[in-house]
Parts: structure tokens; C-alpha cells; sequence
């Protein structure tokens, strides 16, 4: 028979190592059925990263992707204001000339 395999949310596991600080680790990890090295896991990310390292590694893959397209979208946006302002430039020039 196979295992099912848990996902926890961010807010299940910030409750689990809060209760585990209240309660103790091992009758916390006993409770919740999780190997006390999941919560240390748990608990070096958090203390590292704040919530953020609680997030599934998916989502903050998707996070800092967004934030790079987002980056790369307003450089793209200023080359194409710099070339449009070129170009009404070059026109208003060549209307003076004739």
C-alpha cells in the first residue's frame, strides 16, 4: 500500500513550530506525524527566510521568475520610449529642413 504523500501550508506549518516551541519538539512531531528532521527543515528555512522559505519551492520559483519578467518587461518599455522619442525627433528635423 502506498504512502500519501502530505503537503503542509504555510500557515499549518508556522502553527506546528510554534506549538513545537510551546510544547516541545518531540511530542509536537509526534502529534502532527512528522519526522522531527522535516521540522528542522522547517525551522532553519523559516529562520533564514521568514515565511517566505515556508512556501512550497514552486511557488517561489514562479515568484522570482515574475520578477525578473517584470524587470526585463520595463527595461524593454524604456528602450522602445527611447527609440519612439528618436524617431519624432528625426521627423520634426526633416519637416524643418523642407
Amino acid at each position: 500500500m502506498k504512502k500519501e504523500k502530505r503537503s503542509w501550508t504555510v500557515e499549518e506549518k508556522l502553527s506546528i513550530l510554534k506549538e513545537a516551541e510551546q510544547n516541545g519538539i518531540v511530542q509536537t512531531c509526534r502529534k502532527h506525524s512528522i519526522y522531527q528532521s522535516l521540522y528542522y527543515n522547517w525551522k532553519n528555512k523559516y529562520d533564514s527566510e521568514g515565511q517566505e522559505g515556508l512556501k512550497p519551492q514552486y511557488v517561489k520559483h514562479n515568484e522570482q521568475e515574475i520578477s525578473r519578467l517584470k524587470k526585463e518587461n520595463g527595461l524593454l518599455k524604456q528602450i522602445v520610449a527611447e527609440k519612439e522619442l528618436e524617431l519624432q525627433l528625426k521627423t520634426e528635423l526633416l519637416k524643418k529642413k523642407m
